[in-house]
């Protein structure tokens, strides 16, 4: 073992306590031979390698204060330094570096030591020291501000994430939880708070919904904020038997009243949902992600949901199918079909709604019901929306040319509410129709009841700048939402549709006949006329045709059909009233 002769108390001070002290070796003034010690703009000190020891020899001031500091305030043991230089020596090594770091969490000291050996015969041996604590703190600081969120003080994405790994790792040592689960909101309407009341406000409002939701989680738990409007917490649970949604409701419930601002009052809804992973099987991150994919679901059905096995292949097959729709879109292999529309007195065409249809070239038909909602979620609702909207219109002009004299059918093309919330459709529907050279009486733009809920003035204004194109407006699947009755006398609204789920069992159900009977009389007060979807046997269709309705549509007449088969179709209503 080895020791080490130090100047302030003139004795050896040892690196290991094993060895008897040695005298200190000194024939030559070392302030003379290594004067340039005081001149380093580090803290230095200079030794001598022995055999069986290392010997003090000189150090400049910055070293004494240093390492005296380091040893009485951070619990450096200069004795140690000893076994490192002769460790070296013995690896046949000239410099040593490593960065030493004390053990206090609160109070973190970090020095930066450095041995390398000198002299003819390398029996010489500088050691500097540079105190490296500022930049350790900055460094951790800097860590914790990239793992932290500057708005709220909960930790980020990135941080939520490792610290769920180090919980996992803790519970996968002790045994003390099979199982967890991260749970998700997402606030609702987020962005027109900050659209109408500005980013200062939207500030406030993600603050004082972080206090409330702090305020209902317990120790064990690990509360996050994700990003933007959407917030997550980790969950330990003890059995299978916890249930999740009690935990979702216990979040949520913070929302009950409104949330007070310097000068708003908001009302704050927001989604929830929820996956479970087993602690040591399931990778965290997946768990993440496939809560995910539950919170896209909750936001259509305004509920919670909780994320079930399979959901992933589902939502893999939508990103498919989106990737899919955009190059049929792109290629052009998307086509119209058209049903027609039967005026019930006279049982002549009125014209036909306009209907996607895609033939996959590998899938084949694939179903508006699936191909829909993946274009409402992608943003491709848009230039599927103008595209179907240019095809009538074109269709209108190549018919009229083809036919003789001058013609009134109307051809119907549905609009989506996400549709109208995203695009310019004013502008897409003027476009059309200046494209294709005809007028606006010519198209039925057909609109849900979706679309007028979250902003009435604003879908009146809306409503009254297509008028103003002299296009007819039919709100469709009249019924099954949640339209104000007293507002839809304000809209300039020409038709009603009524949905096929009424039509369809109405001669066997007689709730549903009464609500039929119920919109046809509506819509003749109104002044507006009414379409029944799903007919499919001339009974309904006489009832109806009674009870007042205009227009019919469904199998009984016939089915959606190629643009070809549509226009001789046209063409052989036209004659029979020639005959």
């Amino acid at each position: 073992m080895k020791h080490i002769i130090r100047r302030d108390i003139a004795e050896l001070t040892p690196f290991s306590p094993k060895l008897p002290k040695v005298a200190l070796v000194n024939p030559v003034d070392p302030r003379l031979e290594y004067g340039w010690l005081a001149s380093l703009p580090i803290a230095g000190a200079v030794f001598r390698l022995q055999s069986d020891r290392v010997e003090y020899v000189l150090s400049n001031p910055k070293f004494d204060d240093l390492a005296l500091g380091f040893e009485r305030e951070a619990g450096l043991d200069l004795g140690t330094l000893a076994d490192r230089a002769f460790t070296m020596v013995d690896e046949g090594r000239e410099t040593h570096f490593e960065c030493w770091q004390s053990s206090d969490p609160v109070n973190k000291r970090e020095l930066e030591i450095s041995i390398a050996r000198f002299g003819i015969d390398g029996s010489m041996i500088l050691l500097s020291m540079v105190d490296r604590t500022a930049e350790a703190t900055s460094r951790l600081n800097l860590r914790r501000e990239m793992l932290s969120d500057s708005l709220t003080g909960f930790c980020n994405r990135t941080g939520f994430e490792e610290e769920v790994e180090n919980r996992l790792e803790s519970l996968l040592e002790s045994g003390s939880a099979k199982g967890y689960a991260i749970i998700l909101i997402d606030l609702a309407r987020f962005s027109r708070v900050n659209e109408s009341a500005g980013a200062m406000v939207g500030d406030e409002l993600i603050i004082t919904v972080a206090r409330r939701l702090n305020s209902r989680i317990r120790s064990n738990e690990i509360l996050c904020r994700l990003g933007g409007n959407e917030f997550a917490l980790f969950v330990q649970m003890d059995d299978e038997t916890t249930n999740v949604r009690h935990i979702a409701q216990r979040l949520t419930d913070a929302f009950l009243k409104p949330c007070q601002l310097s000068s708003l009052e908001i009302q704050v809804d927001c989604a929830a949902a929820a996956a479970i992973g087993r602690v040591g099987n399931d990778d965290p991150m997946d768990t993440l992600r496939h809560a995910q994919i539950a919170l896209k679901k909750a936001k259509f059905t305004k509920s919670f949901e909780l994320y079930t096995p399979g959901t992933v292949d589902t939502a893999r097959r939508r990103f498919s199918m989106e990737t899919d729709l955009r190059r049929a879109l792109q290629m052009g292999e998307l086509e119209l079909h058209y049903q027609p529309l039967v005026d019930l007195d006279t049982g002549l065409l009125s014209g036909f709604e306009a209907l996607a249809r895609w033939q996959h070239a590998d899938l084949g038909a694939i179903s508006p019901v699936d191909f829909i909602p993946v274009a409402e979620e992608s943003g491709l609702i848009v230039p599927l929306g103008r595209w179907a909207l240019e095809e009538a219109a074109k269709t209108i002009a190549l018919w009229d040319e083809r036919l003789p004299g001058q013609q009134d059918f109307r051809i119907s093309v549905n609009m989506s509410a996400v549709q109208i919330q995203r695009d310019d459709v004013v502008e897409a529907v003027s476009s059309a129709l200046r494209g294709a050279d005809i007028a606006g009486n010519r198209m039925t733009l057909e609109l849900t009841e979706s679309a007028f809920i979250n902003d009435p003035d604003g879908a009146k204004r809306l409503l009254d700048n297509l008028k103003s194109l002299d296009t007819n407006l039919a709100m469709d699947d009249f019924g099954t939402g949640y339209s104000n009755l007293a507002y839809l006398q304000q809209l300039p609204i020409d038709v009603l549709k009524i949905d096929r789920s009424f039509v369809s069992e109405m001669m066997v159900n007689k709730d549903k006949r009464a609500i039929v009977r119920t919109v046809l009389s509506l819509a003749r007060a109104l002044g507006m006329k009414t379409t029944a979807e799903g007919i499919e046997s001339s009974e309904i269709s006489e009832v109806l045709r009674r009870l007042g309705c205009s227009v019919g549509q469904g199998y009984y007449f016939a089915r959606p059909m190629t643009g070809d088969a549509a226009y001789a179709f046209l063409v052989a209503d036209k004659s029979s009233t020639t005959i």
